[in-house]
């Protein structure tokens, strides 16, 4: 991803696809405060427009990153255990070469 990123023209919409995903990492790795500074910066990012074909529902995922950062604002109060977000994959093509990258043997409602 973060080749394509840069081979873009570090277009600010992938930015914000990589800022979720390491978003996510750091949360995993108990950063708080580094997956709220992510998450942030990500959807500061989410009306930004590229001319490529991401092929996936970039409405919901940054609907579902803003709900995650909500959460994270009271992690203090109201702590969860981590938990990953699925990205709704909307091209044909794009399913297709998920599909033949996941591993044989995983169930197909933990391939997305």
């Amino acid at each position: 991803m973060e080749e394509l990123w840069l081979n873009e023209g570090r277009n600010r919409l992938l930015q914000a696809l990589l800022q979720i995903a390491v978003g996510l990492h750091h949360f995993r790795n108990e950063n708080i405060e580094g997956a709220v500074r992510l998450f942030k910066a990500a959807l500061a990012k989410s009306t930004d427009t590229w001319s490529g074909k991401l092929g996936i529902d970039i409405d919901k995922l940054f609907t579902e990153t803003e709900e995650y950062l909500k959460k994270l604002y009271a992690y203090e109060k109201a702590p969860f255990s981590f938990y990953p977000l699925h990205i709704s994959i909307l091209d044909e093509r794009l399913h297709h070469a998920v599909v033949a990258c996941v591993p044989k043997g995983v169930a197909e409602e933990d391939k997305f």
